[in-house]
């Protein structure tokens, strides 16, 4: 990589923050807000505010270290106008490698010991695969092939924490949030997308929303498409089937009106339809590339109508697509979907549209290692949508530069620059007071540990250490 290109990384990354603080208020704030998008972007292992001052500023941490706890944790700036400058900023970037196709909806969760930091309560975290303490968010991504960029981003309010006058005063939730599940967190984000004009996709959705029939209902009357994980105890009506019609009551001369079913007729669950169906309804579909080999399994699809609470309709259901994995190899199915893409579309564009959802896992895995999405220390609700925020525009910046790594392109040791941290740096809770023996705050050691776990470099760890050339 040439030095010219580094510079005109360089000069691409001024502009992008010149955009940014147009719309972040006074411009006192210009510099924080540079300086923390700096030190996201800059390899340092934590991103906590104090090792981010420490690595911006050697000569002055502690004045650096209020300057951004004040910035990310107090200033009354607003997320939505900085979310949507990077929506315009990137969108266009994504859009020149085809259209968005996908609206995701997900969550992540970020343990956290105590119980003082905002919205921490004893629920299940992805990160940790079981029920903990920790926080949670809701968001909302848009992608296409070549990339994913979350445009909505907000912390689940448990409902101990929404009924807490007392906490929510100290954390400083605003009077207006009030207690929702995260289906309907995701639901209102959706809303708001429609509102806001974004390109329209597919809205892809995981078992833990998709199984909501009252979220898939409300997404089809907003004229959104879905494709919906459900668990595998769904009930269904089996192809060709559905509930019984009303029926006149004998001697009494008036009509029912709401569908029935009786002891023949029954629906299904997803599980036992997927047992039942023939061996040549299963096909072995390729949906992507993978880094090593082809990504690969085997599914079926059928046309089913959803059997939820059919009894209280006067009319079934209508009919959308149910969508099966079962691997060879594998005892039972592992992954069911519901669709209402239409009845044309091809068998592999709809499992490439269902497994379109692994970007979110991208988009997290790379918020959290390579931008510290979970390293917010503070306990406040404006602190913890902040440095959201300004992660995301961190990520929006980086995306926007995959094109200037080629993919092959070998990873310059020499562009990771050892940081200069203060002589007499030490973190708080460290053992001893040189840097160079605390690993998570020196940039160096965490880039070499990255590379002994990680074989191939990730786009962002590449990004990341073009830009230190220049610091």
């Amino acid at each position: 990589m040439s030095h010219p290109d580094l510079a005109g990384s360089e000069l691409r990354f001024e502009r992008y923050v010149e955009g940014l603080s147009s719309v972040i208020g006074h411009a006192d704030r210009t510099g924080p807000l540079r300086d923390y998008c700096t030190g996201l972007i800059l390899p340092c292992e934590r991103k906590s505010v104090e090792p981010m001052a420490a690595a911006t500023a050697p000569a002055r941490t502690a004045a650096q270290h209020q300057s951004l706890l004040h910035f990310v944790g107090q200033a009354a700036w607003s997320d939505d106008p900085v979310l949507a400058k990077v929506r315009e900023m990137v969108l266009p970037e994504m859009e020149r490698h085809g259209p968005i196709e996908a609206w995701i909806i997900d969550d992540t969760g970020f343990p956290k010991k105590g119980k003082h930091s905002v919205g921490v309560a004893r629920q299940y975290c992805g990160q940790l695969g079981k029920q903990d303490n920790c926080q949670a968010a809701v968001s909302l991504s848009i992608a296409n092939r070549h990339a994913s960029l979350p445009v909505r981003y907000r912390l689940y309010l448990p409902e101990e924490w929404a009924n807490d006058a007392a906490r929510r005063k100290k954390a400083g939730v605003p009077e207006e949030i009030v207690f929702q599940t995260k289906p309907e967190i995701a639901l209102d984000q959706i809303r708001w997308a429609v509102e806001a004009g974004l390109p329209r996709g597919v809205v892809l959705l995981d078992a833990g929303y998709g199984n909501h029939t009252s979220l898939r209902t409300n997404l089809s009357a907003l004229g959104l498409l879905y494709v919906a994980g459900i668990l595998s105890s769904t009930t269904v009506w089996a192809p060709g089937s559905e509930p019984l019609p009303a029926k006149l009551w004998s001697g009494r001369g008036r009509l029912t009106k709401q569908l029935r079913r009786d002891a023949k007729h029954q629906p299904i669950k997803v599980k036992d339809l997927a047992f039942g169906l023939p061996a040549k309804a299963w096909r072995t579909i390729t949906w992507r590339e993978g880094s090593n080999v082809a990504l690969k399994s085997r599914f079926a699809r059928v046309r089913i109508r959803i059997a939820h609470r059919d009894f209280n309709r006067s009319q079934p259901w209508p009919e959308e697509w149910l969508l099966i994995e079962w691997p060879k190899g594998e005892k039972e199915p592992i992954k069911y979907w519901l669709s209402s893409l239409p009845d044309d579309i091809g068998f592999a564009h709809l499992v490439d549209l269902a497994k379109l959802r692994w970007r979110i896992e991208r988009d997290y895995q790379e918020l959290k290692q390579e931008l510290g999405l979970g390293h917010f220390e503070g306990r406040g609700w404006r602190g913890f949508h902040h440095h959201a925020t300004l992660c995301i525009a961190a990520y929006g910046f980086l995306i926007s530069e995959r094109e200037t790594i080629p993919p092959s392109g070998p990873r310059a040791a020499a562009w990771c620059a050892q940081l200069t941290l203060p002589a007499d740096y030490r973190p708080r809770g460290a053992a001893a007071a040189n840097p160079a023996s605390h690993p998570k705050l020196n940039c160096h050691h965490a880039n070499a540990t990255q590379r002994s776990h990680r074989q191939t470099p990730s786009t962002m760890s590449m990004l990341r250490e073009k830009k230190l050339a220049l610091l």
